[in-house]
């Protein structure tokens, strides 16, 4: 199971490991994420113990929007408790039922732009604890809800750390997300999640660029856990947050990826790559690189690296 190990430099010049613990109390580690919310997790904050009626009997943790438009549901435990996934499944229950609840609340929060973007297909929820069971991890990979495992760690210096230990892309809901020719293509002997998220890909990308957009998903999934989602005008590359998303111009014969990426760290080549801070586009990250050969996937493999490595 994935660890992270942190280590400071003693006077000496020596590594010196540091030792991380749990939170005193639940409280402390949900106000910590949520003051931070959209730098950790590109999450935009909706709100803190939200009450899910008298039928649901419950309060949300948090409440959010991720930077791809769906709703989020965040359960915070400061130990390792088997009831945290039970519970955000329960609380998605909720928010299938309160779509008018959730959409007024953004639009009181977030504005009219928001609630009238909110992608309904595949909410979200994140599971933050201090651990998880093997039977969570197992949960994961065989519910069809789209599930982020978050274990966190404190240490000295104030320092916090989110590593993302198991997720699932989640089945995106059929009637809304995929048109009838693509349901009837998935293949029987695929699992459902799969199927679902291949036929949702293939929707997006346009036939003259699929054989450079599957080099592109090699480079783009060859980091270890990565998160596809196909999403209305864009597939999202995620960790625990976006790291690249990819649009497609049939028209040019290009395709245009934005990273995670400091423009500024990066020595921009005109039609290659381009600094998009202050301009309006789709997806999110603020490099845009742009792809019309393999030969380019070459030149950009440093910059897909590092947009990684950074995430």
């Amino acid at each position: 199971m994935a660890e992270l190990m942190l280590f400071r430099q003693d006077a000496d010049g020596r590594d010196v490991e540091l030792s991380g613990s749990t939170v005193a109390l639940e409280v402390e580690l949900q106000r910590r994420v949520e003051a931070g919310l959209e730098q950790m997790l590109g999450i935009r904050f909706l709100a803190s113990e939200y009450a899910t009626g008298p039928w649901h009997r419950g309060r949300i943790d948090t409440l959010g929007l991720d930077e791809n438009g769906s709703p989020v549901v965040i359960e915070f435990k400061k130990g390792s408790d088997n009831g945290v996934l039970s519970q955000a499944v329960s609380y998605l229950s909720w928010l299938d039922s309160a779509h008018h609840e959730f959409e007024a609340l953004v639009r009181k929060v977030l504005g009219v732009e928001a609630a009238e973007s909110i992608d309904w297909r595949r909410p979200r929820m994140v599971c933050i604890a201090a651990g998880f069971s093997h039977h969570d991890h197992v949960a994961v990979q065989r519910l069809p809800e789209r599930i982020n495992l978050v274990r966190y760690r404190v240490f000295d210096g104030g320092l916090l750390s989110l590593l993302l230990v198991d997720s699932s892309p989640g089945s995106p809901n059929p009637a809304s997300s995929l048109r009838p020719r693509e349901r009837d293509a998935v293949v029987g002997s695929m699992p459902m999640a799969q199927a679902a998220l291949s036929s949702a890909c293939d929707g997006l990308v346009p036939e003259c660029l699929r054989d450079l957009y599957s080099e592109l998903d090699d480079a783009l999934t060859a980091w270890g856990d990565v998160e596809v989602a196909p999403l209305r005008h864009y597939i999202a590359y995620r960790r625990l947050v976006n790291v690249a998303s990819v649009i497609f111009r049939p028209k040019h014969e290009a395709i245009l990826v934005y990273l995670r990426l400091d423009p500024d760290s990066v020595a921009l080549e005109e039609g290659f790559t381009r600094d998009m801070r202050g301009i309006g586009h789709l997806g999110t990250g603020d490099l845009e690189v742009r792809f019309v050969s393999a030969a380019d996937l070459e030149k950009a493999a440093p910059l897909i690296r590092r947009a990684f490595e950074a995430a």
